[in-house]
């Protein structure tokens, strides 16, 4: 009986949305697309920025482990929008943003001028599925904000992280997914259909994490969060990254963290409730032809 009230719910709205859908079929949503959406994410911005600041301030604040040799670090951002994360970076990093919707440069180029600590290679305009014009392992840090979302081929996205990101170098992510709420996830289900028109091809029931899962990094270190301060319909989020290592992994057994989370060992995918402590985890080691997960002692 539930189930029969969403469909017949979020089938009234996509009958509402029809409009939108004729426009979009006949190019007309190319101004909203390229100029109105740019404005309204760079408004939005800082409202959204204000209320995830510590969160990513945790989830970047290790980022310049993953720096090469010579201590340069080359961040690749993918969909980059107007550049909300630039005053997140290390420090003299070097960050090439790319970015489908070219209506965003200008409010890019704001966000540059005012985060001088990092500098600037170009931004491409293409999308996470084809990363054209990005030479393979050419970078040491991949980092991907509420773009997962919206992207046509999720899968195809994490692969062309992973082929662009060195052996050893990592992808940072924070997106929000489907709720386990029901009363949540019974509102991003009715309304899906008119967000993806406002939010540009947004979907908010999602998840992602089981992409990421399967996305064939070595290592993955997520967390689960609420967004109180936000729209319920993006509540719910993901937070983390994932490392692509220099050796093929054999985890051998299952390790528990001292705070619950566990390391699995089928899929090496680590789940924590801290992302603190996943920053501070160091005690594991991975050794070729028997690698082991260190048990945290």
């Amino acid at each position: 009986m539930r189930a029969c009230f969403l469909r017949l719910c979020r089938l009234l709205v996509v009958v509402m949305t029809l409009p939108l859908s004729v426009m979009e079929m006949a190019g007309f949503c190319d101004v909203y697309h390229r100029r109105l959406f740019p404005l309204l994410a760079f408004t939005i911005t800082f409202s959204y920025n204000d209320k995830v600041h510590r969160l990513k301030r945790e989830l970047f604040r290790n980022m310049a482990r993953f720096a090469d040799s010579s201590g340069t670090l080359r961040l690749l951002e993918i969909g980059c929008g107007s550049g909300a994360n630039f005053r997140f970076y290390p420090n003299g990093c070097t960050v090439t943003c790319t970015d489908p919707n070219p209506g965003f440069e200008r409010y890019l180029r704001r966000n540059m001028d005012a985060n001088k600590h990092v500098t600037y290679e170009g931004f491409l305009v293409v999308s996470g599925e084809d990363l054209r014009g990005i030479q393979d392992e050419s970078v040491d840090v991949v980092v991907c904000t509420l773009v997962l979302c919206s992207v046509k081929n999720v899968q195809k996205v994490l692969q062309e992280a992973r082929r662009v990101l060195r052996k050893g170098g990592a992808f940072y992510f924070l997106e929000h997914v489907i709720s386990d709420s029901w009363w949540i996830y019974g509102c991003q289900y009715i309304f899906e259909p008119l967000w993806y028109y406002l939010g540009d091809g947004c979907k908010v029931t999602k998840a992602t994490w089981k992409d990421l899962e399967t996305a064939g990094f070595s290592e993955l270190y997520i967390r689960h969060v609420d967004v109180l301060e936000v729209s319920q319909m993006i509540r719910p989020h993901i937070v983390g990254y994932s490392i692509k290592h220099k050796y093929l992994l054999a985890v051998r057994r299952l390790s528990i963290l001292k705070d619950g989370g566990a390391l699995l060992s089928p899929s090496r995918v680590g789940h924590s409730d801290s992302l603190q402590s996943l920053n501070a985890f160091t005690a594991w080691r991975c050794q070729l032809d028997c690698p082991i997960w260190s048990d945290g002692n």
